[in-house]
């Protein structure tokens, strides 16, 4: 038998067209697909796949992978898997046989995961303006690392952004007035974007910063040097410079006792005031404290005040009011250590009393006494003063020198009588008519006639006694006073004529005998006598 021969050329050619036309044809590759080809699964979920081909006799479609699965259907051409516990990132495999050769398809499986935990580290609970903190965020969990990124957030702001590298990330930040109270922290964003999903963020707790600023000079104390018992003062304390005033606490202590005061707060300005006793048994030196607390820091400043107890001076007087001629005994007293002075006249030594004895007289009324302690507290001298007016009692009298014992008015003029009397109590004073008892007014003016002329007693009464003054007053009555003159004018014109005329005879006869002067010259004496005289 002969064997065959090659086929001929026409066959081949048939052979191979049939090849090519008619499905299932020995070479023809028919492909797995594998849908959705990116499959994106929460970790730990589940997944459906389908796998497909077009081949005409598909046969046993499998599913390569490391998850639980299960067949949730097949057909000609087809298979449904669902895997389950998803956990990690996976190249899935999906093969079948097809006319006698194994076929296969691939889709890759993306595992994503939200942090499990994201911690900004604890910044410190103050921190000085200028001194540089650090942002330390911690990122447990996530998935995918590479779709993962971290913000770090002052307040809304974003102070840095980056991959998520390792387990966290670290920035330094200069810390400034604007930081204090501000919450710091830590975002996380896990952009699913390229895989058909969102953005998806996890936040972590806040972290509030707080910042300061402390001033390199301590408080301004402002304290009496002295202080003196059961006396109210102030004391003061002042600090400029510190951020937050509002959040600092001021302490203010009087030899270790805390005192209430009343604190302003404005801007980077502190001040307190508060009212301080001293007390008894208090007495020496004592520390006023002023203390500023902020941050866990102090800034104090301390300064000594002296505590003195002055009493008195007291001044004591046996008697307030006395009668002319007693005896008063005067006693000043002051505190321990102290000098008195008691109307200029030394304690015999500082703490001892000063004595004074008066016997009183008329001009001891209205005196003043006068006590005055010195006290010497720390090299300063103190001085208190207290004053007594001394009052004497005695009877009234009057002074001629304030009195005129004569007066002379004119009939029908205004005139006023002064007056005055002396005594304490002081006296009642009237002037009254010896005769009528009619009473003049004193130190008034009043109209005077003739019936006022004639003598008055002037009498001055208190409680101890009445003393009397006379007083003539002499009115003169104005018409006689006129007539005198006139006849005084009379009488000097009656001599002036009177002598005019004596004059005139004395003339005329010296020139009518200047013709008889031999004849009479030469009789008897007798005879011109005779002649002369008729």
């Amino acid at each position: 038998m002969v064997p065959p021969g090659p086929p001929p050329l026409a066959f081949l050619g048939l052979l191979l067209v049939w090849g090519l036309l008619v499905p299932g044809a020995p070479g023809q590759k028919f492909p797995v697909r594998v849908e959705p080809p990116e499959l994106v699964v929460p970790a730990g979920g589940s997944l459906v796949v389908n796998c497909s081909s077009e081949c005409p006799e598909p046969v046993n479609f499998s599913l390569e992978t490391p998850f639980s699965k299960d067949t949730l259907g097949k057909g000609r051409g087809w298979a449904t898997f669902r895997l389950s516990n998803v956990t990690s990132d996976h190249k899935l495999l999906c093969s079948s046989y097809c006319l006698g050769s194994q076929e296969a398809g691939a889709a890759n499986v993306t595992v994503f995961a939200f942090p499990d935990r994201v911690d900004l580290a604890p910044l410190p609970p103050w921190l000085p303006v200028g001194d540089n903190f650090t942002l330390s965020c911690r990122v447990t969990g996530g998935t995918p690392r590479a779709n993962l990124v971290v913000v770090l957030l002052r307040g809304k702001e974003e102070l840095h952004r980056q991959q998520l590298a390792e387990e966290g990330v670290t920035v330094v930040v200069e810390a400034s007035r604007k930081d204090h109270g501000v919450n710091f922290s830590c975002l996380t964003e896990l952009d699913l974007r390229p895989h058909g999903l969102g953005v998806f963020q996890n936040l972590s707790a806040p972290q509030q910063l707080r910042t300061f600023v402390l001033p390199s000079t301590p408080p301004e104390l402002f304290v009496p040097r002295l202080l003196e018992v059961g006396t109210l003062d102030l004391v003061g304390c002042i600090l400029d410079g510190l951020f937050p005033a509002s959040e600092a606490e001021l302490q203010l202590a009087l030899g270790g006792q805390w005192l209430s005061p009343a604190v302003w707060k404005h801007g980077d300005h502190l001040r307190a005031s508060a009212e301080v006793t001293a007390l008894d048994g208090q007495e020496g030196t004592l520390e006023v404290l002023c203390r500023v607390t902020l941050a866990g820091r102090n800034l104090e400043t301390r300064v000594n005040t002296t505590i003195y107890s002055f009493w008195g001076p007291n001044l004591t007087l046996s008697e307030l009011s006395a009668l002319e001629g007693t005896t008063i005994n005067v006693t000043c007293a002051a505190g321990p250590q102290v000098q008195v002075f008691l109307d200029g006249v030394p304690a015999a030594a500082p703490g001892q009393p000063a004595w004074l004895q008066i016997h009183t007289t008329e001009e001891d009324d209205g005196r003043l006494i006068l006590c005055n302690a010195t006290l010497d507290v720390g090299g300063e001298l103190l001085h208190r003063n207290r004053s007594v007016q001394l009052r004497v009692l005695y009877g009234p009298t009057i002074d001629p020198a304030q009195c005129p014992p004569r007066v002379t008015w004119k009939d029908k003029t205004t005139n006023v009588l002064h007056c005055q009397a002396r005594g304490n109590p002081d006296p009642k004073l009237g002037c009254f008519q010896e005769v009528s008892g009619r009473e003049v007014p004193i130190g008034a003016p009043f109209f005077v006639n003739m019936s006022y002329n004639g003598t008055y007693f002037c009498r001055a009464t208190n409680l101890l006694g009445t003393y009397n003054l006379k007083v003539v007053m002499d009115v003169q009555d104005r018409n006689l006073s006129s007539v005198t003159t006139v006849l005084v004018i009379f009488v000097l014109l009656g001599l002036l004529v009177l002598t005019a005329s004596s004059l005139y005879v004395f003339c005329f006869h010296r020139h009518t005998d200047s013709y008889q002067v031999m004849p009479l010259m030469s009789r008897e004496p007798k005879e011109a006598a005779r002649d002369v005289a008729s």
